[in-house]
């Protein structure tokens, strides 16, 4: 997700009248970091 954030982003940037997947990569790109930064649904490991 973070990878075709930023290849959506590069597109974004080169071309100028395609503002709008400048902002697609830069939504995929926090997205795809969180999700891969914050555990979800609970998945510690207990040690004992």
């Amino acid at each position: 997700m973070v990878v075709l954030g930023i290849v959506l982003l590069i597109i974004g940037l080169v071309v100028a009248s395609l503002k709008i997947l400048l902002w697609i990569g830069i939504i995929l790109i926090v997205v795809g970091l969180v999700v891969n930064l914050l555990p979800i649904g609970g998945t510690r490991r207990r040690i004992y």
